[in-house]
């Protein structure tokens, strides 16, 4: 009795994370190319209760490899810490002038930082004062319906209540002489899903542009 017991809340939970909203959002740019690192949120436009509770603070790495911060853009929650590893045979001094958190951390290959706590909301632009090519994002928010683009340029959030939502889109290489993508969404039902598209105008990539004068510093 107890196995079938087990057997019968599986189903039911199942079929109850089954029975959520999603919306699935593809980023391209202007020559239809796939677009990944592109942040998504999504803000209700009338007070909808929370479905969960916020998960607790996490820490995240953020490496330093082939003079390449990895990840180009992390997404964090108030909170949450990251830690920075250089795994490169070369030094970094890695800093940011970002209003929601100053640093900087010379780090030695092999050192990691120690553990940095970001508070505020907001995005910290982080380099490496040694390697001007290198580059890092912190983009840390409150908002609930947060997701990034994978290399196929495809984002999704999940677990949406029915109602109107405003979609917001950040990405480090957007055009300043553009206007911000927004676009509203309606989600009619709990098992909707909703399908996005938007063609960002992007600026070159800044990583692309080696600093050979400092190489092997």
């Amino acid at each position: 009795m107890r196995c079938l017991f087990m057997v019968v809340a599986l189903l039911l939970g199942s079929a109850g994370s089954a029975d959520a909203a999603e919306v699935v959002v593809h980023f391209s740019d202007a020559h239809g190319r796939a677009v990944n690192d592109a942040v998504i949120m999504l803000t209700p436009d009338t007070a909808i209760p929370a479905v969960a509770s916020a998960a607790p603070p996490a820490t995240y790495i953020i490496d330093q490899r082939d003079e390449t911060f990895i990840p180009y853009v992390q997404v964090l929650r108030p909170g949450d810490k990251v830690v920075f590893r250089n795994s490169d045979r070369t030094r970094h001094h890695v800093y940011s002038f970002a209003a929601i958190k100053t640093f900087e951390f010379v780090l030695r290959p092999g050192e990691s930082s120690p553990a940095l706590s970001l508070d505020q909301a907001g995005i910290a632009a982080v380099g490496c004062n040694i390697h001007d090519h290198m580059a890092t994002y912190l983009f840390v928010t409150a908002v609930p319906a947060v997701a990034m683009s994978s290399r196929d340029g495809t984002a999704v959030l999940g677990h949406l209540a029915p109602g109107g939502y405003t979609a917001h889109v950040w990405h480090p290489q957007l055009h300043p002489g553009h206007p911000e993508p927004v676009q509203s969404v309606t989600i009619a039902g709990d098992t909707d899903t909703v399908q996005l598209s938007f063609t960002l105008s992007l600026l070159p990539d800044p990583r692309m542009f080696m600093d050979r004068e400092h190489l092997d510093y």
